[in-house]
């Protein structure tokens, strides 16, 4: 039955989740079918908030996998798909074009280094990164270096759960270990220091002796800016990440700089490469690309990559998406972009910062915390054990947040747009269930 609201506006008709049906029938992500834990209905999501079926409100420390950086039900975001979805809600792009496309891409010219002028879109962060690789292997390919098939990278990574993308992932610590014997093979540095670490230039040097000692196998280095995501929630110093750009000069190489994650102001500058002073030859976006809406992803590149390419034939990247470029989501890309500048988006992030800093501090001195972290709007208790899935997210949910921890690591990344009072209760449940851990290991 359709249902009027007091504005006349049209509102669907309630109807109660069939959680048997999806417990019996739904895969949800890394989780087993056999025993896929517990689900909890969400029935609206607005601001920082999401509501579930049965009523209880829950502050959002995710930003849905860190996405939604305006939060949720957004007007202006709200008001792009209503705007585009009339004219065409996807269109094929090869062959053919369309403005959504073409506005985002001058966007991301504009935003990014001069030097990344070439945008193909995607339509997940994995592919993105996949893309990247192509680009890669296609440029020495047209170097006359096709034995250069190879990438180094550093340990506690990820770049994505596609297969080209696992081979990336820590192979002693990943979470793709099970696949190792069908995975390329890649190069493996140490993980860099922690930023909280007195910089010394000796770190450069475990990386700089295997680029000694293979630079002439590979196509070029990957790595996330400044934070290591799902691979381990480490932040690390800038230095760092200048060496690496260092490196590739030195020995010719490309680097792919994989921002899914930070881009977009996650870590207090619009592109964590910036806080660097560098630029990547291949740069990776998504997530907050369409500001939690819809999936879409873009990979830049330069002109030497985009010549480099042409050397082996007539320059075609055999990739093609099928919903590469959807306009609804580049619709609301472009909208998620225009809102996110014309607010005050640093400020709001370095007051993240500064409290995620004042009150997970609180967390050291608590039994089973090993490490607290923290850069940008990223806050992260890295704890001594793995926590206890089953217990831990009915025991947040009760204390009215939705964090979703995974391995040893207990972290918030929320929206921007989150007030004070709202990150104060994501801080104090995070101590609260730490606390609880250690008391249940002591069996109390």
């Amino acid at each position: 039955m359709t249902v009027f609201n007091g504005s006349g506006a049209i509102e669907p008709p309630a109807v109660s989740i069939d959680l048997g049906f999806d417990h019996d029938h739904i895969w949800h992500p890394y989780s087993s079918m056999n025993a896929p834990g517990p689900l909890f209905p969400v029935a609206s999501a607005e601001g920082a908030l999401l509501t579930l079926e049965d009523g209880r409100q829950l502050v959002d420390g995710m930003a849905s996998w860190w996405a939604a950086i305006h939060g949720y039900n957004v007007p202006e975001l709200n008001q792009a798909l209503q705007h585009q979805l009339p004219q065409m809600a996807h269109v094929m792009f090869g062959g053919l074009t369309h403005q959504p496309a073409v506005t985002l891409a001058k966007k991301l010219v504009e935003l990014t280094v001069p030097s990344l002028e070439k945008v193909f879109f995607t339509d997940s962060g994995s592919v993105a990164v996949e893309v990247a690789l192509k680009m890669a292997l296609q440029y020495w390919q047209g170097q006359g270096e096709p034995g250069r098939q190879k990438f180094l990278t550093v340990k506690s990574g990820y770049h994505g759960d596609t297969f080209a993308t696992m081979a990336f992932a820590d192979p002693a610590t990943g979470m793709h270990g099970r696949f190792g014997g069908l995975l390329a093979d890649h190069l493996f540095a140490p993980m860099p220091p922690l930023q909280d670490s007195p910089w010394e230039p000796a770190a450069m040097e475990p990386i700089a002796q295997l680029l000694a000692d293979n630079h002439q196998q590979l196509a070029g280095i990957i790595l996330e800016p400044l934070v290591q995501g799902a691979g381990g929630m480490r932040m690390y110093r800038a230095e760092y990440l200048d060496g690496i750009r260092q490196l590739c000069d030195r020995y010719g190489l490309l680097l792919i700089l994989d921002e899914i994650a930070t881009g977009f102001g996650r870590t207090g500058s619009l592109f964590a490469y910036e806080q660097a002073g560098i630029e990547p030859d291949i740069l990776c976006l998504g997530k907050a690309l369409t500001g939690g809406y819809l999936t879409l992803a873009a990979t830049l590149t330069t002109q030497r990559v985009a010549d480099g390419i042409a050397g082996d034939g007539d320059g075609t990247l055999m990739h093609g998406p099928t919903f590469m470029a959807n306009p609804l989501a580049c619709a609301v890309a472009n909208a998620s972009i225009d809102l996110l500048l014309a607010s005050p988006w640093q400020s709001r992030v370095q007051a993240i910062e500064n409290q995620l800093h004042q009150q997970l501090e609180a967390c050291r001195s608590l039994p089973l915390v090993a490490d607290v972290r923290v850069k940008g709007a990223i806050g992260v208790v890295e704890l001594t054990e793995a926590v206890e899935m089953n217990w831990i997210q009915p025991r947040l949910v009760d204390l009215g947040v939705w964090i979703r921890p995974f391995g040893k690591l207990l972290y918030v990344m929320p929206p921007y747009i989150i007030s004070a009072e709202q990150l104060t209760l994501l801080t104090a449940a995070m101590y609260q269930v730490v606390d609880e851990m250690a008391q249940r290991s002591r069996g109390e």
